[in-house]
């Protein structure tokens, strides 16, 4: 087989927070937009990843087998055994309740090879060897982040220890959890892609970092009431960003209207507290914002 645009030469890991109710996948490739062709998962389900020469009925097909009781490991068996291409697919494969699974067709270019683990399996083709899924794998398995961090630690791991040869371009990273999308609205807890970018992992991991602060669950210890010297900083800013201009401050209708309107188009709506109160972090990001 000749290597073209259809081959998704990388390096994936699916996996499941049986504590957290989280299942996810993260990828990196020298492949334009991989996270449009890699990553699915559904809440309570299971998640996949489809590569190299990738099948992408894989992923909705996966999915709908194991929403079906199907365990992993029968999903990917129904998947590949009526395939044609078998031999140049690869997929890893979680389910919500039991063991993960992996399949390297013998035609997948090499190094091509996978790991599974216990909630997780972790693949790939056209890398610089097995190291690489390997130091995902210890990886993933050390980290005491919650189920993004644990995957974006095994792609940072996977590229240090040499990735695909050929190069970096793109990655994703996908976390669904029922009812934890945006107001509440959809399962996707985490859905970010970098498409074309010189280091595709660490800027998913700056995007990450501010999908945290603006989507992040507010911890109990840092609600606030906008009184005293938390009030006292507050006015400074909004004044400094120009939310009090030609208001008084010391209307407190005035200052908790002028917090909501700062907390609305900065895009806080997630962070935003019952009125008179205050996310510390929305505080620790007006006093940063210039």
């Amino acid at each position: 087989m000749h290597e073209n645009a259809k081959t998704v030469a990388t390096f994936s890991i699916v996996a499941n927070d049986p504590e957290m109710d989280t299942l996810g996948v993260a990828v990196q490739s020298k492949f334009l937009a991989v996270g449009s062709v890699v990553p699915y998962a559904r809440a309570g389900v299971g998640a996949v990843a489809t590569q190299a020469l990738a099948n992408v009925t894989y992923g909705p097909m996966g999915l709908e087998l194991m929403a079906q009781g199907r365990t992993a490991s029968e999903t990917l068996k129904l998947l590949t055994e009526g395939d044609e291409q078998k031999a140049q697919r690869q997929v890893g494969i979680v389910g919500a309740w039991g063991r993960a699974a992996a399949f390297t067709g013998e035609d997948c270019h090499d190094w091509a090879g996978s790991v599974t683990g216990e909630h997780y399996a972790i693949q790939g083709n056209i890398l610089a060897g097995r190291q690489v899924v390997e130091e995902m794998a210890s990886a993933y398995e050390t980290s005491d982040d919650d189920l993004a961090g644990r995957l974006l630690a095994a792609l940072e791991a996977g590229q240090e220890a040499g990735g695909d040869p050929r190069g970096k371009q793109s990655a994703a990273l996908l976390v669904v959890r029922e009812g934890s999308g945006y107001g509440g609205g959809n399962d996707r807890l985490v859905d970010l892609r970098v498409d074309d970018h010189p280091e595709p992992i660490k800027e998913l991991a700056r995007i990450r970092d501010l999908h945290s602060l603006y989507f992040g669950e507010t911890k109990p210890e840092d609600v606030v009431a906008v009184e005293g010297d938390v009030r006292e900083e507050a006015v400074t800013h909004l004044q400094r960003l120009g939310y009090l201009e030609g208001r008084d401050p010391e209307n407190e209708e005035v200052l908790l209207n002028a917090l909501t309107d700062f907390l609305h188009i900065e895009n806080f709506e997630e962070r935003e507290q019952e009125r008179g109160y205050l996310d510390l972090e929305v505080l620790r990001f007006m006093s940063s914002k210039r």
